[in-house]
């Protein structure tokens, strides 16, 4: 059984990172945690540079499970076990897959750009190893048990398309003519055309794709493969009686219909699994747009159809 590495944005104590944690070592699978000391949400992909961050071993007493509590956001922990930390503390340990997650509240939408827990799962395939970032769409954590229930679903479906280890762990070798990858400024070539399939896993295990899941209150069961929808956050700004201070956090969400959306699949009671680039838009390994597109049109219901 391969190594599975852990982070959050809500810190190590937090509760369904701890439940996912127990939930993946009773399923056999051998977990390493590096996680945020504190909460860390809604950092995107802040790091700490220049600052000292400070590590610190939990000592978990079950065997194949080591966590560590790190002084730092999200991406840092990331930064920390993939170029260096894990190969310091733990040698000959390389992750097949990591996990982000599980989230108290919901990532989808633009809060892709906000989201530590999204931001954790992009970093990591910036390193080259493939990643889910999961979320519980609701800010009370009760009957979130089922969010494990579709994490550790949506888990075992990626570990069984993975190769045992990240290919190019830390990116050594580049290759910008890999056929899943964007033609940008030139017109997409769809070079991978003849074997879409094969295209999208090679993308997700060199960590050029990501997988971000939200699961909703009252869970149905189902999965339903996604892109990102559109969701408003009004009257974000608090104001104190001496206008002195303001505060952030939208009091009201308006959402607009879009096919295919997360955020209406999460409003039918459908846990919502999009695939998202890790890369920025014209980057050249940026996945192809055409590529996840053929995906979604192929993924009429359930996981996307290349986890199937």
């Amino acid at each position: 059984m391969s190594w599975i590495l852990l982070t959050n944005d809500d810190g190590i104590d937090a509760t369904s990172l701890q439940i996912l944690v127990d939930r993946l070592h009773e399923n056999g699978h051998k977990l390493v945690v590096f996680a945020p000391s504190e909460n860390n949400s809604a950092v995107s992909m802040k790091i700490s540079l220049g600052i000292p961050l400070t590590v610190v071993n939990r000592n978990n007493p079950r065997e194949n499970v080591h966590q560590y509590a790190i002084g730092g956001t999200p991406c840092d922990c990331i930064i920390a076990a993939l170029d260096g930390g894990l190969k310091k503390l733990l040698p000959g340990i390389i992750p097949k897959l990591v996990v982000s997650g599980i989230n108290l509240g919901p990532n989808m939408s633009q809060d892709a750009y906000h989201s530590g827990t999204m931001a954790a799962a992009r970093e990591a395939g910036m390193y080259g190893v493939p990643a889910i970032a999961s979320s519980w769409s609701s800010f009370d954590p009760e009957g979130m048990e089922v969010s494990v229930d579709a994490t550790v679903g949506l888990v075992e479906a990626a570990l069984a398309v993975l190769p045992d280890a990240p290919a190019n762990l830390n990116r050594p070798h580049i290759d910008i003519n890999e056929p899943h990858l964007t033609s940008w400024p030139k017109k997409s070539a769809r070079l991978w055309s003849n074997e879409p399939i094969t295209a999208l896993r090679n993308a997700f295990a060199a960590g050029e794709m990501f997988l971000n899941l939200n699961v909703p209150r009252g869970w149905s069961g189902e999965y339903s493969s996604t892109r990102l929808g559109m969701r408003w956050y009004r009257n974000a700004i608090t104001f104190s009686d001496d206008t002195s201070t303001f505060k952030l956090g939208g009091s009201s969400i308006d959402v607009d219909e879009v096919e295919r959306g997360d955020v209406d699949a999460d409003m039918e009671g459908m846990a919502s699994v999009s695939c998202l680039p890790s890369w920025p838009q014209t980057h050249p390994l940026e996945a192809d747009v055409e590529l996840l597109a053929w995906s979604l049109d192929n993924s009429p219901e359930g996981l996307p159809i290349w986890l199937q």
